[in-house]
């Protein structure tokens, strides 16, 4: 009798590259485009690109992996070491989210598209909220100072789904056998 091995089993490899691969790449365009807020000592940066097309394109591990990588660049960028247990949690989740509630929202519509929207626009709203919360309950910024913030992480998720949303229809249409 063959033995045969399950598609998961055969995936964990490929998964656990492209997871290293993605997180890497996060990292990276993490730290090459850095504007500054200096009221919370937070940054804008366009790696919510990077973490949102791991998620969509290859799901809920790979999205957490590259979103909690994006921590390293939080360590390396000047002034920024203090969010990097914070980005761990807050950006790894929303890297699972996105992937994991795209998957399930695929099963229900034939609209890649808007799954994919409104799968980021929840693990948006996540990173934004989570955010906020560590900011004043772990650092123990003020209101004022933790609202500063919130407007530049909306914007940094809007630009992401701008970013990412054409890109997985690019990589999907490139490599069909990923929608499966």
């Amino acid at each position: 009798m063959p033995v045969t091995m399950k598609q998961n089993t055969l995936d964990a490899p490929l998964k656990l590259a492209l997871a290293a691969v993605f997180g890497a790449l996060a990292a990276a365009v993490t730290m090459s485009f850095v504007i500054p807020i200096p009221a919370a000592s937070g940054y804008f940066n366009l790696g919510e690109a990077l973490v949102y097309t791991a998620a969509l394109v290859f799901g809920p591990f790979v999205g957490g992996f590259a979103g909690g990588s994006v921590a390293i660049a939080d360590i390396l960028v000047p002034g920024a070491a203090q969010f990097a247990p914070g980005t761990l949690v807050i950006k790894g989740l929303e890297g699972a989210i996105v992937g994991f509630l795209n998957r399930k929202l695929q099963k229900h519509t034939s609209n890649i598209g808007l799954s994919a929207a409104v799968s980021v626009v929840v693990g948006g709203l996540e990173m934004v909220a989570g955010y906020f919360i560590y900011e004043q309950l772990f650092l123990g910024y003020s209101l004022p100072a933790a609202l500063v913030e919130v407007p530049f992480n909306i914007v940094q998720m809007i630009v992401g789904l701008i970013v990412a949303v054409p890109i997985m229809y690019v990589v999907q249409r490139v490599f069909p056998q990923l929608k499966s």
